[in-house]
């Protein structure tokens, strides 16, 4: 069964983050706050929740390496390159600011070129995972499917690379979620009520059934095989999202 090897000191789990910083994240959500202050604030929890499934003692083990990239217009990287979580912890969870415009094609080919670069270190390691968020389609530099799909067919023994998207909008479904943590997820055959998010859906992997099992210890219902999409414009999901792109299986923390 794949996506079974646990992120461990020696075998690290590789987690980007694809960030849309585009104008319309500084648009407020019903709770007052902006759909950027919301997915910093849902960062910073999951590398908590990270911090902790790697600490023993006084010690953050480097279970989990992070790369993180803003886009809008152009693609910033925010840490300076690859960190390991210990190093996450100490720097914090740089804080989001609304841009330009929602060049989502360049971020997923940085995501593309840091992948190849890396993958030859990663062959003892769980399978890589890319967690894209945005609240809305690409205006410029192209579609990223195409890529998204070529990074999808890159694997490592573990299996093929996760993608899972974040859809930070209420036009994906035709009824919203009302409690996520009884939601079992979008399959193949979910309607949804916008072009983009069927666009997203094809770019989101298939949830393995140890990502599943760990989001269940987490108190959610998430079916194995369905889509890594998470359609919604209320903290509540997109926390669910973040945190599962923390849900790589990990060895238990030993006394």
């Amino acid at each position: 069964m794949p996506y079974t090897i646990p992120a461990t000191s020696k075998t690290p789990a590789l987690i980007i983050y694809l960030l849309d910083v585009s104008g319309s994240m500084g648009e407020e959500l019903a709770d007052g706050k902006t759909k950027i202050e919301v997915v910093s604030d849902a960062l910073h929890q999951v590398a908590v929740r990270m911090v902790q499934r790697s600490t023993k003692g006084t010690t953050v083990a480097p279970r989990y390496n992070i790369a993180m990239f803003a886009y809008s217009s152009q693609v910033t990287d925010l840490l300076g390159g690859i960190k390991t979580i210990a190093e996450l912890a100490q720097m914090g969870v740089p804080r989001l600011q609304p841009m330009d415009a929602t060049d989502t094609a360049a971020a997923f080919r940085e995501a593309e070129a840091l992948l190849k670069s890396q993958l030859g270190n990663l062959q003892d390691s769980p399978a890589p995972l890319i967690c894209h968020m945005t609240d809305g389609e690409y205006n410029t530099g192209g579609d990223p499917e195409p890529i998204a799909r070529r990074i999808m067919q890159m694997s490592v023994p573990d299996g093929n690379v996760l993608i899972e998207n974040i859809f930070v909008t209420d036009k994906a479904l035709p009824q919203p979620i009302t409690d996520p943590k009884s939601w079992q997820g979008i399959t193949d055959e979910t309607p949804l009520a916008s072009p983009y998010a069927e666009t997203l859906r094809r770019m989101s992997s298939p949830l393995p059934s140890t990502y599943a099992s760990v989001m269940a210890e987490m108190g959610y219902k998430l079916s194995p095989g369905a889509r890594m999409l998470f359609p919604g414009n209320t903290p509540e999901i997109v926390e669910l999202g973040f945190a599962m792109s923390g849900a790589t299986p990990v060895t238990p923390v030993t006394p």
